[in-house]
C-alpha cells in the first residue's frame, strides 16, 4: 500500500511536469477577443495619388468586400476617402489624398465571424491589389478601449529629433516584423515622401513693408483653407437664434498651379496696395511628412502590428527579438506601448497577488487547524485543478488571459474547499479513534455525495457560457472554461492524491498496532 500512495504522487508530478510543457503552447492575451460584427480597412496607396485614383481603388476594395461577404450576412460598407485641410481633419483618420477608410459592417445575426471575414478579405487583396497596402482592425469599443486608443495592441513608437532617420528604422523594422509567424498586418501611418511645398520668408523683405511673418502666414492660410482655423466667425440669425460658421476663402479652382500659388495677394493692416507672396517668399517643392506625431511632446513614428489571432504573445516573442538587435539612430529611442504594457503589468500584479492569497490561505488554514503539516496537504489540491486549466486552454485554443486567470482564483476556492472536507473529516474520525487508513476511506467515501453535488452543479451551469452560445459570450468563455477545466479534473486528482499524501505524512505518527 506504501507504494500505492508513492506512485500516486509521483503520477501527480509527473502530471504536473507535462502540463508545464503544454503551457508554451498556450496563447497569451490581454483580453478575449470579441467579434464586434464590423471590421475597418486602413488603405494606404503610393504617396501622391491623386483622390480620383484614390477613390477608384476604393471603389475595387468594395466591391472585393461585397463577393467575399455572403449576401445574408454583409450589411453596409462606408468609405472615408482623403482628407480635408481644416477642422474636421481632426477627426479623420486619414492623413493626405492616397490613404482611405473603409467601414464593413455585418448583419446582426451573421453566420460567419467579422475575424473570418477580415482574413478573406486580406488574402483577396494581397492577390488582386499586391499595390495597395490594406491594415484591418474590428473596430470594436471593446478594443479601442483596451488598446488605449490605439489601432492594435501592439504599438512600437520611434521617437527622435531627426524624423527621416526615426521613419527609416520604423520602416525597416516593418519589413521584419511582416515576416514573424503569428502577425498578420503591419502599418506605419506615417509617410516623408507626399508631395508639398516649402515656404522660406524673406524676413528682411517682410519688415521693411511693414508686414510680419504671422500676417504673411494668415494671408497664405486664409488663401488655401479658410480664415476659420486662424479667425473664426460666427453669426446669430436673429430670426431663429441658429448659430453659423462664417469663413473666408478663395475658390476652389483659383489656385491651380504653382504661378497662381506664388501671385497670392499678400496685405496687411495699413497697406494701400498688397505685393506677391513670391515677393516676400521663396517657394520650392519639396517631400515631406504626411503627418507629424507627438507623445509627451517628443516627434514619434508610429509602427502598428497586429496579431494573426487572439494570441499576442507569440507575436511579441519575434517582435522583442528584433527590438533587441535593431540598432537606433543617435538621440532615438524605441517605446512598447498599446494594451501589450498593459498586460504584462497585469499579468505580473496577478502574479503576486495570487502568491499572496495561497500564501494568506494557508496562514487561516493554520490558524484553524492548529497545524502546519494538515494546510499543506489540504492546498496540494491547487496543483491538480492547475492541471486541468492547462489541459482545458490547451485542448480548446483558448488564451490566457484577463478572464481565464479570474477563473483560475475561482477554481482554487472551489478545489480547496473540497479538500478541506476530505482532511477535517479524517481529523474528526482519529480523534473518534478510527486507524488512520480506515479514516480516509471512510472520510472519501462519506465526502465524496457532497464534493460531486456541487461540482456537478458548478460544472453544468458553466458549460453554457464555456460554449460561448450567445452575442459576445466569447467574452466570458475563457473564464468558464478555465473552472471547467480545473475542477473537473481536480475533482478526480484530489479523492486520491489528498489522502494518499496525508497517508505519507500521518503514518509515522500511527500508533503501532497492539499484537493479539
Amino acid at each position: 500500500m506504501r507504494r500505492r500512495d508513492r506512485l500516486t504522487l509521483i503520477v501527480l508530478i509527473a502530471a504536473i511536469a507535462a502540463c508545464g510543457l503544454l503551457v508554451p503552447g498556450i496563447g497569451v492575451a490581454y483580453f478575449p477577443r470579441t467579434d464586434a460584427g464590423q471590421f475597418t480597412i486602413s488603405l494606404k496607396a503610393p504617396s501622391g495619388t491623386r483622390l480620383e485614383v484614390t477613390e477608384k481603388l476604393v471603389e475595387q476594395v468594395e466591391a472585393i468586400c461585397r463577393e467575399v461577404i455572403e449576401k445574408d450576412d454583409f450589411d453596409i460598407v462606408v468609405s472615408n476617402i482623403g482628407i480635408t485641410a481644416d477642422f474636421s481633419a481632426i477627426f479623420n483618420p486619414n492623413s493626405a489624398q492616397h490613404t482611405a477608410t473603409l467601414l464593413v459592417s455585418l448583419k446582426e445575426h451573421h453566420r460567419v465571424g467579422s475575424y473570418d471575414y477580415m482574413q478573406r478579405v486580406r488574402e483577396r487583396l494581397r492577390a488582386d491589389m499586391p499595390h495597395v497596402s490594406a491594415f484591418f482592425q474590428s473596430g470594436g469599443l471593446v478594443d479601442s478601449v483596451l488598446n488605449l486608443g490605439q489601432p492594435t495592441p501592439i504599438d512600437i513608437q520611434i521617437s527622435g529629433s531627426d524624423i527621416k532617420a526615426t521613419h527609416k528604422t520604423a520602416s525597416e523594422l516593418a519589413a521584419r516584423i511582416r515576416q514573424l509567424p503569428g502577425v498578420s498586418d503591419v502599418l506605419v501611418p506615417q509617410d516623408m515622401d507626399y508631395p508639398a511645398i516649402r515656404l522660406d520668408l524673406d524676413r528682411k523683405r517682410i519688415a521693411e513693408l511693414g508686414l510680419t511673418p504671422k500676417e504673411v502666414t494668415h494671408n497664405i492660410i486664409t488663401a488655401l483653407m479658410s480664415n476659420g482655423l486662424i479667425a473664426p466667425t460666427f453669426w446669430a440669425d436673429p430670426k431663429s437664434g441658429n448659430d453659423y460658421y462664417l469663413t473666408v476663402q478663395y475658390p476652389d479652382h483659383h489656385v491651380k498651379d504653382f504661378e497662381m500659388l506664388r501671385a497670392i495677394p499678400i496685405r496687411g493692416p495699413g497697406m494701400e496696395k498688397s505685393v506677391r507672396l513670391d515677393a516676400v517668399a521663396t517657394l520650392e517643392p519639396m517631400l515631406g511628412p504626411t503627418e507629424i506625431t507627438h507623445y509627451q511632446i517628443r516627434r514619434i513614428i508610429n509602427l502598428f502590428v497586429a496579431p494573426e489571432t487572439e494570441d499576442v504573445g507569440l507575436a511579441m516573442k519575434g517582435i522583442e527579438r528584433i527590438l533587441a538587435e535593431t540598432k537606433v539612430p543617435e538621440g532615438a529611442k524605441i517605446d512598447l506601448r498599446g494594451s501589450v504594457g498593459n498586460m504584462n503589468a497585469s499579468f505580473k500584479t496577478f502574479g503576486l497577488g495570487l502568491i499572496l492569497a495561497v500564501v494568506l490561505v494557508y496562514l487561516i488554514l493554520v490558524a484553524q487547524f492548529q497545524s502546519f503539516l494538515d494546510p499543506f496537504l489540504i492546498l496540494l489540491a491547487i496543483p491538480t485543478g492547475l492541471i486541468g486549466v492547462a489541459l482545458m486552454l490547451w485542448t480548446t485554443g483558448t488564451t490566457l488571459n484577463v478572464m481565464s486567470l479570474m477563473g483560475v482564483v475561482m477554481m482554487m476556492g472551489i478545489v480547496v474547499s473540497n479538500s478541506i472536507l476530505i482532511v477535517e473529516f479524517t481529523r474528526h474520525l482519529r480523534q473518534d479513534g478510527t486507524p488512520l487508513r480506515e479514516a480516509l476511506i471512510t472520510a472519501r467515501r462519506v465526502r465524496l455525495r457532497p464534493i460531486l453535488m456541487t461540482s456537478l452543479a458548478t460544472l453544468i451551469g458553466l458549460a453554457p457560457m464555456a460554449l460561448a452560445l450567445g452575442a459576445g459570450s466569447e467574452a466570458y468563455a475563457p473564464l468558464a472554461r478555465a473552472i471547467i477545466g480545473g475542477l473537473g479534473v481536480s475533482v478526480v486528482l484530489t479523492m486520491f492524491v489528498v489522502p494518499a499524501a496525508y497517508l505519507i505524512a500521518h503514518r509515522r505518527r500511527e500508533p503501532a498496532a497492539v499484537p493479539s
